[in-house]
């Protein structure tokens, strides 16, 4: 099957021009002007990868992010302007997958969707569906925490499943196989995500934030997810 790609952006000839292109490349592809007309359509389709322009009148990519990421699976790209990091900032914040700098290259943004579809396509599954048991050694165990590799799934024994971005879980996998082990940012990068960056990029910083939220009793005081100044981060899986 297709995936399915929903471009929301204001600009009729930039929607034109990315749905023309995707189309060739295989895609089923939705085309929507703002926020509402998406909102409006949307429901009850499958969309696999969504691309949101943040500066769009009326409602902006980032509210819209925040709706899709609280009803379902969709991988989310966010197109940001130059010169407005405080918008990729916010985006990965609230979940998206991936950013891109207007104006960006088709075949970037090509890449950038293979990228999430990919991730998006190997997510855990729901609650109401278990994924099988991984294989002995598949499994990764923290404090009260099971990471599941094969399943793609961390789970709580006392609070069941945590649900985590597609983006999370690659850098927590990253960090967790590689126990003790002081990682640099722009090594976090490479491993996680495939993607080499500057180690003055800060992205990981957001997703190590949004992770301490998720699995440690104290984000404030972090026993698994460890700073080390100057360096990078360390996982330690004893919690000590």
């Amino acid at each position: 099957m297709k995936a399915t790609v929903a471009i929301v952006d204001d600009e009729e000839h930039l929607r034109e021009a990315v749905g023309e292109y995707l189309e060739l490349q295989g895609f089923e592809v939705l085309s929507y002007r703002n926020a509402q007309a998406f909102r409006e359509d949307s429901v009850g389709k499958t969309i696999d990868v969504a691309i949101l322009d943040v500066a769009m009148p009326g409602e902006d990519g980032l509210s819209l992010a925040r709706f899709i990421r609280k009803t379902g699976g969709t991988g989310i790209i966010m197109a940001t302007a130059a010169g407005r990091p405080i918008d990729r900032i916010v985006g990965l914040e609230i979940g998206a997958d991936d950013y891109l700098v207007k104006p960006y290259e088709l075949r970037e943004l090509l890449a950038r969707i293979k990228s999430v579809l990919r991730r998006v396509k190997a997510a855990p599954a729901t609650a109401a569906t278990p994924a099988p048991a991984a294989p002995e050694g598949r499994s990764l165990r923290f404090g009260a925490l099971t990471l599941d590799l094969d399943a793609r799934r961390l789970t709580d024994s006392g609070r069941g499943p945590i649900e985590l971005t597609a983006m999370e879980f690659d850098l927590l996998q990253a960090l967790a196989t590689r126990p003790n082990r002081v990682l640099s940012r722009g090594q976090l990068q490479e491993f996680a995500h495939g993607r080499t960056v500057d180690e003055s990029d800060r992205s990981i910083d957001i997703r190590v934030t949004r992770l301490r939220k998720k699995i440690e009793p104290d984000p404030e005081h972090p026993r698994f997810i460890k700073t080390v100044r100057g360096e990078g981060y360390v996982f330690v899986p004893s919690g000590a």
